[in-house]
């Protein structure tokens, strides 16, 4: 007697968890945190749960291996574009240029992973977001500082309140040029704050 079993025979096969990462980070930045379930990951992965509380823990757990993933590999790049040969203002107009083009790179993932998860209701997730974020801030702040200390914190929060808009907007469907058209507008303001 013969049977049709469409099981493969031995152990099931094994994930990279660098590639589910990936896979992952994918899924909440087309979907956002709120929106991706534990079953949508082990479907896409091609895994069953108990392999993935395993290999992660929790869906906040992978959502901080992500995070860790995106800094590496997608995050706008501050330590390039915030160099001390560089004029500040401009330094900061650029860094909002690039996060225009990023956010809008993929009209089904817009905006940013980061800031889009600082707004997640599951408490862990969104303090990981949220000190991401507050990392990025340091960096800015101390960036302007350097040279322009009395403006440091209000050019600090214009900015940060600037990507965060653009990448809202991103979300909702605003397309490269006019995320580049605030980001322009933004570099007038950041001209008249921090002269040469």
């Amino acid at each position: 007697m013969t049977t049709n079993n469409s099981r493969p025979r031995g152990r099931p096969r094994r994930f990279d968890p660098d590639a589910a990462v990936a896979t992952a980070q994918q899924l909440f930045h087309a979907r956002g945190y709120d929106a991706v379930s534990v079953a949508d990951v082990t479907d896409a992965l091609g895994i069953n749960p108990p392999s993935f509380y395993a290999a992660f823990g929790s869906k906040a757990g992978l959502y901080r291996r992500v995070l860790d993933h995106w800094t590496d590999t997608a995050a706008i790049p501050l330590a390039d574009i915030l160099r001390p040969d560089v004029a500040v203002a401009d330094a900061l107009a650029a860094m909002l240029e690039e996060a225009a083009r990023r956010y809008a790179a993929d009209p089904a993932a817009g905006g940013c992973l980061v800031l889009e998860g600082t707004r997640c209701h599951d408490d862990g997730a969104r303090e990981a977001a949220r000190a991401f974020n507050a990392d990025a801030e340091a960096f800015i702040r101390a960036y302007v500082a350097a040279r322009h200390p009395d403006a440091a914190d209000a050019v600090t929060d214009f900015v940060s309140t600037t990507m965060a808009g653009l990448s809202a907007k991103a979300r909702s469907g605003h397309d490269l040029p006019r995320l580049l058209a605030t980001a322009r507008l933004a570099r007038h303001a950041l001209g008249e704050i921090l002269p040469a």
